[in-house]
């Protein structure tokens, strides 16, 4: 039985429409191409009714990356704003670490329209108001997907030869799946940070360039601020503003029962705003390119990518995949670096004719090649840093990250505190006389130096075909559960 389509991108947000239009590209549109939103075309790619919630941050390194990769080059008014780099701050606020790199704070209401535009003109085609909750199968193979039509009420089915699931970290579609062992479907609690955030004008107050720096990304590292988490502060105009908070809703719990406090994250982030001195008069945006995305939570992972991304018809891209960064949550790169990788993979094994598990599987390989590999043991440092208290992180920051640990930083990668590894007999007993503490994170940190060297190399030898995976991912799992719970004797 012939199928409706080649190629379904299920969701049409960021990660969903670069998946789509890479596939375009590598197909040089030999492909029939169908991409499935949930909302109205003006709507598309919303994540709730309050828009697009997203810090908007992305490197011009990985916009580069998919203008190189698959020839879609973004411009206004989809890239708001231009910025040097991030600087992450103490919270004492006496340590600052500047991440030199160019990047660009998205229009995210503009972005989907722009994408859209260009996703037309590729022949790409386009079903809107559709809720997707099942994969369709013959026998063990995804050969399409089913749910509701929104607008008429009525049951929606298409089948392609591949579903590529790009509906967010909560999928429907990847939670239900099948036809597979090696994909995980759930993710743990303690891997999500809920997060929200405001896009503001306002009047300029006093001259802080820690509390608002118009050519810099600022992130405020504070357990009673944001638990878990981080604040931050990015600049889209001189007198614009995206700002807000994530936390890890454990973690909140202790914070609120530590300083006697029912905090929520809404609650957190009002008090973020009211609190930063430089940012007068604050208004939620009602410029027309925002006035559907002003406000907003939303759920954001924080872990290592799912380990296994296909199955037979199968795969996951962007949120679905868990693929935002672990240390900062930032998710817009690596879909970019996904989506172009995926389109690739999936016109290889549909021009192949084979689009079983084992066919799809060089998208696992090339992805962990390019980007997955850092993502573990960044995962393993996150943990350490939602353990610190405030005066660790003060100390940290100014005695054990050199120059090369906030280069490894600022490439996605762990850094290596070869300060701590080089303390002399001195230093250590200085250390010891001014807390045990101090000394404690100084062991954590080495700690998490080490697994993430182990961690680096067990990804390095990531299986080449799906026989392998097992016994690899066996290794893993054990690697990550001795770690964690190893971490677990730094909680303060």
């Amino acid at each position: 039985m012939k199928a409706d389509y080649d190629l379904i991108v299920a969701g049409g947000g960021l990660a969903g429409m670069v998946a789509a239009q890479s596939a375009a590209h590598h197909s040089k549109q030999r492909l029939s191409i169908l991409v499935i939103d949930r909302n109205p075309s003006i709507f598309l790619g919303r994540k709730t009714i309050n828009g697009w919630v997203c810090g908007d941050a992305v490197s011009k390194e990985a916009v580069d990356y998919m203008g190189k990769k698959i020839n879609v080059i973004w411009g206004k008014p989809e890239l708001e704003y231009r910025v040097k780099g991030v600087i992450a701050l103490s919270p004492d606020r006496e340590t600052s670490i500047p991440f030199d790199g160019d990047g660009y704070l998205l229009n995210r209401q503009e972005l989907p329209q722009s994408q859209y535009k260009q996703a037309q003109k590729m022949g790409i085609n386009f079903d809107f108001e559709i809720n997707l909750t099942n994969l369709l199968y013959d026998g063990n193979q995804v050969i399409g997907v089913q749910g509701t039509n929104r607008h008429t009420n009525e049951p929606y089915k298409k089948t392609a030869k591949v579903v590529i699931d790009a509906t967010g970290v909560a999928s429907m579609l990847r939670n239900g799946v099948q036809n597979t062992t090696k994909m995980e479907k759930k993710i743990d609690r303690r891997d999500l940070e809920s997060t929200g955030r405001h896009i503001m004008f306002f009047e300029k107050g006093v001259e802080d360039l820690t509390e608002f720096d118009p050519d810099y990304c600022l992130i405020h590292l504070d357990q009673d601020i944001a638990p878990g988490g981080y604040g931050w502060v990015f600049p889209k105009g001189k007198d614009k503003v995206n700002i807000g908070l994530g936390v890890e809703k454990t973690l909140l719990e202790k914070r609120n029962k530590r300083l006697g406090k029912h905090d929520d994250v809404t609650g957190l982030i009002n008090q973020y705003v009211a609190r930063n001195k430089a940012i007068k008069n604050p208004r939620l945006s009602d410029d027309p390119s925002d006035i559907h995305n002003a406000t907003g939570n939303w759920q954001v992972s924080v872990r290592r990518q799912n380990d296994c991304m296909v199955s037979n018809g199968f795969m996951l891209v962007g949120d679905s995949a868990w693929m935002p960064k672990p240390l900062d949550a930032g998710g817009i790169g690596p879909a970019l670096i996904a989506g172009s990788l995926i389109g690739k993979n999936v016109v290889d094994a549909i021009e192949s004719n084979d689009v079983t598990e084992k066919g799809l599987w060089q998208y696992n390989v090339d992805y962990v090649k390019e980007y997955g590999y850092k993502t573990p043991g960044l995962e393993v440092f996150r943990r350490l840093l939602q353990l610190l208290t405030n005066a660790q992180l003060n100390y940290g920051m100014k005695h054990f990250l050199g120059n090369l640990d906030v280069e490894a930083i600022s490439k996605g990668e762990h850094p290596d505190f070869s300060a701590v590894g080089k303390m002399s007999v001195i230093g250590k007993m200085t250390m010891l006389m001014r807390g045990a503490l101090n000394m404690k994170l100084a062991e954590g940190l080495r700690y998490t130096t080490q697994r993430n060297k182990i961690l680096t190399e067990h990804y390095a030898n990531y299986p080449k075909n799906p026989e392998s995976f097992d016994a690899w991912n066996k290794q893993l799992q054990k690697i990550l559960h001795e770690s964690f719970v190893h971490l677990e004797k730094w909680e303060n």
